[in-house]
């Protein structure tokens, strides 16, 4: 097999692969939408709760946040040692469990617990880990892409949806209806998802707990964190308000408010493909990742400054969702780029969880600022910390356009790994080359503009 990626001959994706992909983004996708679902909508719900307080509420909003951030990455260890599939079912079970208690609730803290429990049911890594077990090496980036997009489609959904679903069969029909979906989830895994031949570890897919050190030292990759945790912070913040925006200063009707998220997403979506291409096929990724941020800062001042007509608002939220959904899509390549060669795993393991910490921060922080200061305020918090993430990554370093390779090398006497480091370090293209003799194979960050695979010693590289 020739071990170019560009020349590879028949290099699609066997159909188990595909199976194995569009299946578990489908199961990561309806739990996602379970947890979105409620966001443009629980806000004005909240009132109808006993002992209701805008912090309670924003507690209740960003409450999954903690657990999940707290659980991922120990429920994906537990699946290198029980399996996958049963850390995951367990976490849909989970799920599910917190839906009917909030489904159920009729105080603001029996909610707070519901989405707690939503939270727990941790199966992120164990998903990203049984992809990896299910494809080969040069497919394994694409199907996590398909779960990356998959998300940003739950998303969108649920901002549309939510408004529709509350009118249909209010909150608490919506968290039963997240049960269903939770339950979808696991017939899914227990019938569609192929079952791995085994578990094994994959480092460019889980976190290595003796690599957090040196994750977590390396000042790039910090900096990418606190900017998905400030970026998480400020959309479920914003969303502790928005809705009550829209109804109470705009005048729209809760009813039509997916009117106003339908058009504003899809034209945001719209809107950032060119900076998209002229960050990574121009390479002006730090320009228009900092400009981004600059907008995100522009957004919010002018929620908190202007008058909150229903065209300001909107104009403001579709500036807010271009930058957003550009940051989003920029930050996790930013973040393979960065990461060691032999760390993506950990590295998106520490990014992931720091993104539900902004969730969970957001919703708690919102709520406070809200019910202390006014509906406005939170908007003037989220601009400040927006600020703060762009000072910080004004400084960041503008990163090479890298790609990841992984070369295996077969068995490798202790002796030799340092002589083959060198070796494949010195190669063209090869800007970094970590050589796991436990694995038999090097982890490679190369420069695909220069880098020939044919040129490596032995056999077997994979992208």
């Amino acid at each position: 097999m020739n071990d170019n990626p560009e020349t590879r001959q028949g290099g699609g994706m066997s159909r188990a692969e595909l199976r194995a992909a569009l299946s578990l983004s489908g199961v990561y996708s309806l739990r996602m939408l379970g947890l979105f679902l409620i966001l443009p909508v629980f806000a004005l719900y909240a009132g109808d709760l006993k002992d209701v307080t805008p912090a309670l509420t924003g507690l209740a909003i960003g409450a999954y946040g903690i657990t999940q951030a707290l659980l991922q990455i120990p429920a994906g260890m537990l699946s290198d040692r029980i399996g996958r599939k049963p850390v995951i079912i367990g976490g849909l079970l989970v799920f599910a469990l917190g839906s009917v208690v909030a489904a159920q609730a009729e105080t603001i803290h029996m909610v707070i617990l519901g989405r707690a429990l939503q939270g727990a049911g941790a199966i992120a890594a164990a998903i990203m880990a049984l992809v990896a077990d299910l494809t080969r090496e040069e497919h394994r980036i694409k199907a996590m892409a398909l779960i990356g997009m998959s998300i940003g489609l739950s998303f969108a959904l649920a901002m549309v949806l939510g408004p529709v679903l509350d009118r249909l069969v209010g909150v608490p029909g919506i968290f039963w209806i997240t049960a269903g979906l939770a339950a979808a989830g696991i017939l899914v895994v227990g019938f569609v998802v192929p079952h791995p031949p085994q578990a094994r570890m994959h480092r460019e897919a889980e976190a290595v707990p003796a690599q957090f050190g040196r994750v977590l030292r390396n000042p790039e990759l910090l900096r990418l964190d606190f900017g998905i945790l400030v970026l998480h912070m400020v959309l479920t913040a914003s969303f502790v308000v928005l809705p009550l925006v829209l109804r109470d200063q705009a005048g729209l009707e809760a009813d039509y408010h997916s009117l106003v998220y339908l058009p504003v997403l899809v034209a945001s979506v719209l809107a950032m493909v060119p900076f998209i291409i002229l960050a990574e096929r121009k390479g002006h990724v730090k320009p228009v990742f900092t400009g981004a941020i600059a907008v995100l800062v522009v957004a919010e001042v002018g929620l908190f400054l202007l008058p909150l007509t229903l065209f300001n608002v909107v104009f403001l939220l579709f500036v807010f969702f271009a930058a957003f959904n550009l940051l989003e899509a920029t930050l996790p390549s930013l973040i393979s780029r960065v990461a060691p060669a032999d760390c993506r795993g950990t590295a998106m393991g520490v990014y992931s969880s720091s993104q539900f910490l902004g969730a969970f921060l957001g919703g708690a922080l919102g709520g406070l600022v809200q019910g202390r200061f006014g509906l406005q305020a939170v908007f003037l918090f989220t601009a400040l910390a927006l600020l703060v993430w762009l000072i910080a990554a004004l400084s960041m370093q503008a990163p090479r356009k890298l790609g990841s390779y992984i070369h295996k090398l077969g068995r490798v006497e202790s002796g030799d790994v340092e002589r083959i480091r060198r070796e494949l370090a010195a190669l063209e293209g090869v800007a970094e080359a970590v050589v796991v003799p436990g694995d038999g194979v090097a982890y490679l960050k190369v420069d695909r503009q220069v880098f020939d695979a044919a040129t490596l010693p032995g056999s077997g590289g994979q992208p």
